[in-house]
């Protein structure tokens, strides 16, 4: 299967496939009938099959729908609805987008930037079942009614850009589909499963692994309003999933409501979790695969290749902690950090496969960088450093600009974080480089202690020094309410220092 449509259209009409809570579901049938007057509504627009479409949406199984039914037809571009005026525009311009699909009556900044440029604004009105809409729009020159092949591209996002500006990343039909086959092989979904998505979807984590995933096997797909851990468990009750996906964050607020919803937990029917886009702490694991009486299957992916390079087994027992798990699709090999050459040991993890991204686009100096040739076959260094176990498992490091140099001795960020984690008062960790004037980097922590509990910053530092050489051990603890995060829940070490106040 090469294509998004290949995914979706041998399944059943009568098959549930799109819900949200307190809602009906939609049938596959419902949507591949959306998927058809969506195209109309494109084509009729004057959106062709390589046309940019973007989609302002909230989080919600409309937003599902337009991602599913709008890739089918042209080139989707979602964007953080929570983004301000200049960054739309940024990110507009940088797209080069032609159309962008807001909910009917919006008059927010997306609108704004998108008049700045002239842009077709397409209106979405939800109906009833979940995810069902129709879009209105402008009349215009109709494009031709072709469909987009395996090589065109079905979704566009940008890289995170901490430290430097966000490149573009071009997925293509046969990119996505032969991820969402990887992660639905990984996680042996069938059409019996229902997932319940908690992640944001204008990111590759939900869109892929949550959605498209489902939608491959058939299965069917609950679209909370996005992720509260208040409301979670009242979600897993009515909803009565099979899995959920979701960051590592997010699992430690769950854990933290466990307790108090011990009765829910008892009656669910989950059969696995899920947890991918940062390192998970080998406590939490622990934690949850105890909690929730399942297996928690930790995976590996990044936005260019679709998602998922590795992921733990799924069967019970097989999942280690720390670890990321095996090659789940692409090739996973080392590669020397500086010369373009595959390497045994500890060193940069690279990928090669029909879910890898041909590249960045209009930047040549990044794919220079970024994609090499070895042994027949192009790979895509990941920026992550790591190495397998004799078991083939493989462990990270961190990411190769996150490893902090004290005066020359370099220390891996999750390692401590590792550490730190096991300590019986620490919900959440997170360890980051501090600048210094004579080592050059320090190592610090912010920590967010679980409820009823206590702990100084002296305290998690000698639990830590009994574990840790001097060298690793954080100089600097600082307990807080909350760990500043990113817009998809994770946290993130690159200039945390400077938000702390810290530089």
């Amino acid at each position: 299967m090469t294509t998004l449509a290949q995914l979706i259209n041998p399944h059943p009409d009568d098959a549930l496939a799109i819900g949200a809570p307190g809602r009906d579901w939609m049938s596959y049938g419902g949507l591949k009938s959306l998927t058809q007057s969506v195209r109309t509504a494109l084509r009729n627009a004057g959106i062709g099959a390589q046309d940019r479409v973007a989609i302002v949406l909230p989080n919600g199984p409309e937003m599902a729908a337009a991602f599913v039914t709008v890739a089918q037809s042209a080139t989707t571009a979602p964007l953080n609805p929570a983004y301000k005026e200049d960054e739309f525009a940024f990110y507009l311009e940088d797209l080069k987008v032609r159309a962008i699909i807001v909910e009917a009556g919006y008059n927010g900044p997306a609108l704004a930037a998108a008049n700045r440029f002239g842009l077709t604004v397409m209106e979405l009105t939800a109906t009833e079942p979940a995810g069902m809409f129709t879009l209105s729009a402008p009349e215009a020159n109709a494009a031709a009614d072709t469909e987009p092949t395996e090589d065109d591209v079905a979704l566009i996002l940008h890289t995170s850009g901490t430290t430097s500006r966000p490149k573009i990343v071009p997925l293509s039909q046969s990119n996505v589909a032969a991820s969402a086959e990887n992660i639905r092989t990984s996680l042996s979904l069938t059409s019996e499963d229902c997932c319940l998505n908690v992640m944001p979807l204008f990111h590759i984590h939900g869109l892929v692994a949550a959605v498209s995933a489902s939608l491959s096997a058939g299965a069917s797909i609950s679209c909370a309003p996005g992720f509260d851990a208040l409301k979670f468990f009242g979600w897993l009750k009515e909803v009565d999933p099979t899995w959920y996906t979701a960051v590592p964050t997010m699992h430690q607020a769950i854990l933290a409501r466990a307790p108090r919803n011990a009765e829910i937990i008892e009656n669910a029917r989950l059969r696995f979790l899920r947890s991918s886009s940062a390192s998970l702490p080998g406590p939490v694991m622990t934690q949850l695969a105890e909690t929730f009486g399942a297996p928690v299957v930790e995976a590996y992916g990044m936005t260019e290749a679709a998602h998922q390079m590795c992921c733990n087994p799924i069967e019970p027992g097989r999942q280690k902690p720390s670890a990321v798990g095996l090659p789940a699709g692409p090739e996973v090999r080392i590669a020397h950090e500086i010369e373009n050459r595959l390497v045994e040991g500890i060193g940069e993890i690279s990928i090669s496969g029909p879910n890898v991204t041909l590249g960045y686009e209009g930047n040549p100096e990044a794919n220079e960088k970024n994609f090499f040739e070895a042994e027949g076959k192009r790979w895509f260094r990941t920026g992550d450093q790591g190495a397998f176990d004799d078991e083939g498992y493989l462990s990270l490091t961190g990411r190769l600009k996150e490893i902090i140099n004290r005066g020359g001795e370099k220390v891996s960020p999750l390692e401590v974080d590792g550490i730190l984690s096991d300590h019986p008062a620490v919900g959440q960790c997170v360890t980051f480089a501090i600048p210094h004037d004579k080592l050059g980097e320090e190592i610090g922590a912010a920590v967010v202690l679980k409820d009823g509990h206590d702990a100084t910053d002296r305290d998690i530092r000698d639990f830590a020094a009994e574990q840790l050489a001097a060298f690793k051990v954080p100089r600097k603890i600082l307990i807080l309410d909350e760990i500043p995060k990113g817009a998809t829940g994770k946290l993130q070490r690159i200039g945390l220092a400077e938000k702390l106040g810290l530089g």
